[in-house]
């Protein structure tokens, strides 16, 4: 399916199918569509990977079936406002312009929007592992997925009755999950706290080992493939007689298609080219990483009660977690990230080593549901891939299958059947 001809054209810059965004959701996808025999071109302001996918959490979190805010939200909204090193965090110069969204989000926690919400996740969340490993043994890289599982642990004994409570949760979403007393956890992870209650254990998760590593692989594969990756910012784009030209910051790009993957940035273009207005934000996300942390953990350890992960990576530990609405122009709040650190104390015997750690800030792209926008529109000339809020690691392999098979005029291969538009 080539695109010769159309390229003909005096264009500097040509292509069958743009991908905007070099994040790990478009460089998967731009594999995937050139595995299938198109020719691809992947745009981005930064290197691949530079974004959110640079400072995930590592984590395969197969296990988070709901959304990211229940009903509770609302008892949380002072909390949100006036603590600025609180878990979740809304900046109230922000505010005015987050209502819209939060009032969004709250009428998706009816009880029939939240079962639509929790059957889409979970079925992009049960095909993930098995995309990841199939994916990364294409490439000859398993060995940067490691599925050893993740643990929830808890500490304080009154909160046994929500690890209750989550687990029959879980179970009823058909969620693997085993449920561990302390000597389990002490058994597995020795260098934790003996204080530590339990825990819920979820055997079918797992973790990367360098989640930036991971998106170079994809990148050199994809290259392998014909994919061409050019550095450029993409201000806004219009349709032609041939396809589309996006306009960049260093001049226009012809394709005869388009697919939109540039996370948190993506609202914008989407309405240029489609009208429609997505409720696109961003929760800001933040990790602190600890080089000279090897051997603390075996796997990803999340606290109930602090909210917050630990994932053990190649290049030492990364603490990270708490979600933090904004926008995309302030500056990052890096006492956020600091205060992980603080979060790390008391749940290891002997305190986690901070010299020369490095705070990280990025933007998760999240809509009121929850869900993803995966779709095809103006006759299949704009696909859509973004929005996965604090899941687009997990979910991008399984993202990826599914823009190809739009591209392709084939349904999703998958049962996620979430009508936005």
């Amino acid at each position: 399916m080539g695109a010769t001809g159309f390229c003909a054209s005096n264009a500097p810059l040509c292509t069958e199918i743009a991908v905007v965004g070099a994040g790990i959701i478009g460089v998967t996808s731009a594999l995937a569509l050139a595995r299938q025999g198109h020719q691809v071109l992947v745009l981005d302001a930064q290197g691949p990977g530079l974004g959110a996918s640079y400072g995930n959490a590592g984590h395969l979190a197969t296990e988070q079936v709901f959304p990211i805010a229940d009903v509770s939200i609302l008892k949380r909204l002072p909390g949100m406002l006036l603590d600025p090193m609180g878990p979740l965090r809304l900046d109230w110069r922000y505010l005015p312009k987050a209502m819209p969204w939060f009032t969004r989000l709250l009428l998706n926690l009816r009880p029939a929007p939240y079962q639509r919400t929790v059957a889409g996740i979970r079925a992009l969340n049960e095909a993930s592992l098995g995309a990841w490993q199939r994916l990364l043994q294409s490439i000859e890289r398993p060995q940067l997925l490691r599925h050893d599982g993740s643990l929830l642990v808890f500490e304080r004994p009154e909160s046994l009755p929500a690890i209750d409570a989550l687990h029959a949760r879980m179970r009823e979403q058909q969620v693997p999950v085993e449920s561990w007393q302390s000597q389990a956890v002490r058994d597995a992870a020795p260098q934790l706290s003996e204080h530590l209650q339990g825990g819920l254990f979820f055997p079918e998760t797992g973790h990367f080992l360098d989640p930036y590593r991971l998106v170079g692989e994809l990148v050199k594969a994809a290259k392998a493939q014909g994919v061409r990756f050019v550095q450029q910012q993409v201000n806004s784009a219009h349709f032609n007689d041939a396809g589309l030209v996006l306009v960049s910051d260093q001049g226009s790009v012809h394709a005869r298609r388009v697919l939109i993957a540039c996370g948190a940035h993506s609202a914008p273009l989407t309405r240029a080219l489609t009208g429609k207005r997505v409720p696109l934000d961003t929760e800001r996300g933040y990790h602190l990483m600890l080089p000279h942390e090897h051997g603390r953990l075996p796997f990803a350890v999340t606290s109930l009660e602090r909210k917050f992960i630990m994932t053990p990576m190649a290049e030492g530990l990364r603490l990270a977690g708490t979600v933090e609405f904004a926008g995309l122009a302030r500056p990052p709040t890096l006492g956020r990230a600091e205060q992980l650190h603080r979060l790390s104390r008391g749940l290891f015997k002997h305190e986690l080593n901070t010299e020369a750690a490095t705070p990280w800030m990025g933007f998760r792209p999240s809509l009121p549901d929850s869900l993803p926008v995966i779709d095809r529109l103006c006759d299949g000339r704009v696909l859509l891939a973004f929005g996965h809020q604090h899941l687009g690691l997990t979910q991008a392999a399984v993202t990826a299958q599914m823009v190809a098979a739009l591209a392709a005029g084939q349904p999703a291969p998958l049962a996620y059947r979430v009508s936005r538009f």
